[in-house]
């Protein structure tokens, strides 16, 4: 089967911009009407991470998602915004991104992830808590941003999915599996399997790069994707961001369970070429691991000393609780002033990181890992 990923240039976020570039996006696939029929209640997905102003690119830029709601009214649908941010609480996060402001002056729907549904898992993991309008909404649009994540190296159309796992339980799946980069990535395309979104539209106006998905650095990119499948969004957003496949976790794990999308000899693009849309390639994340792959025992015996860890910016940091109350495993706490790491339960999710607002999180690489890097 042939999967099709549309590329679009936007150089800003005005109106008069976004919206003729949204028009060419969707032109291949027909336009916004080829997804959206009267009366359907159409769920938006944007990427909600945390309460960031959208210069800082860590959400989906709000005239993005205006433009899109004006979309899917004229096609007749109704639309609803939604998802389950890392930590601060929906409303907040909303307003400090300029979302909420765009569904009050619009009239659409907003909708907080607060009520779940029990779902069967369709592959290793037996069941999900999802959000219940995630799954009763007639149509899902899934809004990623493009950033780079440090711990799946990039985060954008099957990663912003993991919003539909409400709140608190993030961190649970986290414990679960997020000690694991292969069983994450896997965890991620389960949950992509269970709702597949109709229509994903990926923010690359402003992207992100270094320490993302909350601490990096916006990168004008001025690009805009779309297609309805998003390991398939996922593979050319690689390509033009310059990340190599081999550091793709999620696009990886999809090769090795036969889900589609994942081969660039099945994708076929549309609109500005590729080879016309790349950028110079993204600065990524600190290498954090280079454990797996190796036997369990000597995992466990070198751990400390092949990946890298968070640390503390005395200086920076306000005591404010938010790591320490997101992390996972409960590997971090406040004594003296000053947080205190339990390395040995850390299981080098970066949550901590992600979710701090202050930015007053480091990385402090072990001994073996200081020593490959100079090797690569």
């Amino acid at each position: 089967m042939r999967h099709a990923v549309a590329i679009e240039r936007a150089g800003d976020y005005q109106s008069d911009v976004v919206r003729p570039a949204l028009d060419r996006l969707l032109e291949p696939f027909g336009g916004m009407a080829s997804f959206v029929k009267p009366g359907e209640r159409v769920l938006l997905k944007p990427n909600m991470l945390a309460a960031k102003e959208p210069e800082r690119a860590v959400t989906t830029h709000p005239e993005l998602l205006r433009q899109v709601i004006g979309l899917v009214r004229e096609a007749g649908g109704i639309p609803l915004v939604g998802d389950s941010p890392g930590v601060g609480g929906i409303r907040r996060v909303a307003e400090r991104s300029g979302i909420l402001a765009v569904v009050e002056e619009t009239g659409a729907e907003f909708i907080p992830f607060d009520e779940t549904v029990t779902v069967r898992g369709k592959g290793l993991f037996r069941e999900f808590q999802i959000a219940r309008p995630y799954l009763e909404a007639d149509r899902l649009i899934n809004l990623p941003k493009l950033k780079t994540h440090e711990m799946m190296t990039m985060t954008c159309a099957v990663k912003n999915l993991f919003g539909a796992v409400v709140g608190a339980a993030k961190a649970g799946w986290h414990l679960k599996a997020g000690a694991d980069r292969e069983l994450f990535a896997r965890m991620l395309l389960e949950i992509y399997l269970l709702r597949r979104p109709d229509l994903t539209i990926v923010d690359g106006i402003l992207a992100m790069e270094g320490d993302g998905p909350g601490s990096g650095d916006p990168r004008l990119c001025g690009l805009l994707l779309a297609g309805t499948n998003p390991v398939a969004v996922d593979v050319i957003a690689a390509e033009l961001a310059g990340i190599p496949k081999k550091l793709l976790w999620v696009e990886r794990a999809a090769e090795k369970l036969g889900i589609e999308g994942w081969d660039r000899a099945t994708i076929d693009t549309r609109g500005v070429p590729v080879d016309e849309a790349k950028v110079s390639p993204f600065r990524l994340p600190h290498i954090s691991d280079v454990q797996f792959g190796l036997p369990r025992f000597l995992k466990n015996r070198l751990r400390h000393y092949l990946t890298s860890r968070p640390c503390g910016n005395p200086e920076a940091c306000t005591l404010c609780g938010i790591c320490r109350d997101a992390c996972p495993p409960g590997a971090i706490t406040i004594q003296d002033g000053k947080l205190a790491f339990d390395y040995h339960a850390c299981i080098r999710c970066f949550c901590c990181r992600e979710l701090c607002p202050e930015g007053a999180l480091g990385v402090r690489e072990g001994a073996l890992l200081k020593m490959i890097k100079k090797c690569v």
